[in-house]
């Protein structure tokens, strides 16, 4: 049995809600479970300086946690002068995988920055990032598009993570915090909406896994960003 009482496939309740901020091209507030994540797009209209003369464009992220999104106080990162390795890793990751889903040269020579604020955490808050990351983008290209700033849908397909493991012996789906810091395998998939692979992160955090069992948790990522993908579809419906 799981802590939470949820069945080996089921993803926990997902909420999105987009324009939460007046100022943002692009908005959303992401709840999966207990993990609650501030997404927004803003539209940079030049390239960073690598790409000027290139004809394309970029999207990029920033990552950060509130003090109190966990149980006690996390120290303000900006307090340290510096960021941590896990901040920049995981805003690297959702950075990229925003990016594959995008065609650059569509974007035309501008930037798209999403910032992804974890206000709350309780496990699996980078998967909630990209989920709710590739909203907020989604929907700063809608507002170019009806603009007519774009010629032409630079978004190539839905972009959404989850994250699976083996709890208590067990492949399960979109881990909380409780079965994350007990599960012996963890993994982060993010997928495009037809299912094909972007990223995989996975470690044995005791036993190493076996090949079998890497293919039931990926089995399980597919129909986890399904749910996700069917969640990003209705909030942009409503948004429209």
């Amino acid at each position: 049995m799981r802590p939470s009482g949820r069945t080996l496939g089921e993803l926990r309740p997902i909420s999105i809600e987009t324009g939460v901020m007046a100022h943002a091209e692009g908005s959303c507030l992401i709840r999966v479970g207990n993990t609650h994540v501030l997404c927004s797009a803003s539209v940079e209209d030049k390239p960073p300086p690598f790409l000027r003369g290139t004809g394309q464009g970029w999207v990029t992220a920033e990552y950060g946690m509130l003090p109190r999104a966990t149980h006690t106080r996390n120290r303000r990162e900006a307090a340290a002068g510096k960021q941590s390795g896990r901040t920049q890793e995981i805003q690297r990751l959702v950075g990229r995988a925003l990016r594959a889903g995008v065609d650059r040269p569509a974007l035309g020579e501008r930037q798209i920055v999403i910032d992804c604020d974890v206000i709350q955490a309780d496990g699996g808050t980078r998967c909630a990032a990209i989920t709710g990351g590739w909203v907020a983008l989604r929907l700063a290209v809608n507002r170019m598009l009806a603009a007519r700033v774009l010629t032409s849908d630079p978004i190539l397909d839905h972009v959404a993570a989850v994250s699976c493991g083996i709890y208590a012996g067990q492949p399960v789906l979109d881990l909380d915090y409780a079965e994350d810091s007990e599960a012996g395998t963890d993994g982060n998939f993010v997928l495009t909406g037809a299912g094909r692979l972007i990223e995989v992160q996975m470690s044995a955090e005791g036993a190493a896994f076996s090949r079998a069992q890497m293919v039931e948790l990926l089995d399980l990522a597919e129909q986890g960003v399904a749910g996700l993908v069917a969640a990003q579809k209705a909030a942009i419906g409503a948004a429209a």
